[in-house]
């Protein structure tokens, strides 16, 4: 049997930059669906990413208001992976629940979350069923084919259209905590630490006030940070492609002695000298690559000695 996990602290961390027409009716929202769940004790955590609007006095009005939220002030910003970071790191609940302030990803799916959690799931993803509102065709296209080579070139599989929206278990967030990478997907760093894991499929809300933070060139570059933090493949691609010139080139050096040189050219292909020297130096660009795929390894090695994640991670539950 499942231990019984009712009236644990949950923490709720959100994540904000310039939400200040959002974060009350988020507030209002999260509190009703709390007031359906007495079993529940909750902590409401605003983590300010540098906002420039009016969006950290409303929480701190509400701050005075309700001993339950709690205001987290980052000094700029520093993005939405490292706020949800920050605010797992200040968590104090059983478990957590991260949610963005736009209202995209809708407070009436906790408690569906909270029941997967309660069947001893450790973690629990909010998967979108729909993209309507989230994303238009460009970025619903370019997600899909990321997701598709992130999984094909990583050693770990991350679900398309899985969100940030996600309950963590206490003994998730406390091994989550020993990631030390700057330059990090908060998704991709929970789903390389395994763990059971239970989804729970939600329609995005259309977004309620103001306009969407993550613009092309955060998107591209947390992309890019995700390549590199979970997948050596780019590193060792000049390797694979010296090795692929040193083949080819080679046979073609190896055929063309053989066809000009030692049977006199039967084929009639005249072969220059211009020919033979540029089959050479591809051979020679060949070598380079291999090296560097080879040094590619060591840097590797380095990569992940420096990153310092845990060699492993234990199955088990906080008493």
């Amino acid at each position: 049997m499942t231990p019984s996990k009712s009236t644990k602290l949950i923490s709720v961390i959100i994540p904000m930059k310039n939400e200040a027409d959002n974060v009350r009716e988020l507030y209002r929202q999260l509190a009703r669906v709390f007031a359906s769940l007495p079993q529940y004790r909750y902590e409401f955590i605003f983590v300010d990413d540098g906002s420039t609007d009016k969006s950290v006095r409303v929480v701190q009005a509400l701050e005075r208001r309700d001993p339950k939220v709690r205001l987290v002030r980052l000094a700029r910003n520093f993005g939405k992976e490292i706020a949800n970071t920050a605010g797992l790191h200040k968590a104090k609940g059983r478990a957590a629940i991260m949610l963005d302030a736009d209202l995209q990803h809708p407070p009436a799916v906790i408690p569906d979350l909270l029941q997967k959690w309660q069947e001893g799931y450790d973690i629990v993803i909010g998967r979108r069923s729909s993209n309507k509102h989230h994303a238009n065709f460009l970025k619903r296209l370019s997600s899909r084919w990321f997701y598709r080579l992130i999984n094909r070139i990583s050693s770990i599989e991350i679900m398309p259209n899985a969100t940030d929206f996600r309950l963590l278990d206490a003994v998730v967030i406390n091994e989550f905590r020993r990631f030390t990478e700057h330059n990090r997907m908060t998704r991709g760093l929970i789903d390389w630490l395994g763990f059971s894991r239970a989804y729970v499929d939600f329609v995005p809300a259309k977004r309620l006030h103001g306009q969407a933070t993550y613009n092309y060139a955060a998107l591209i570059q947390l992309a890019l940070s995700t390549v590199v933090s979970l997948s050596f493949f780019p590193l060792r691609l000049a390797g694979y492609l010296g090795v692929f010139i040193i083949i080819t080139s080679g046979s073609l050096g190896v055929f063309v002695i053989i066809e000009r040189f030692i049977l006199n050219d039967p084929l009639s292909l005249h072969i220059s000298g211009t020919a033979i020297l540029a089959i050479i130096l591809l051979f020679m660009i060949g070598i380079v690559l291999a090296c560097l795929g080879l040094i590619a390894l060591y840097i590797a090695d380095i990569y992940g000695e420096v990153v310092n994640r845990p060699l492993y991670v234990e199955k088990r539950r906080l008493d």
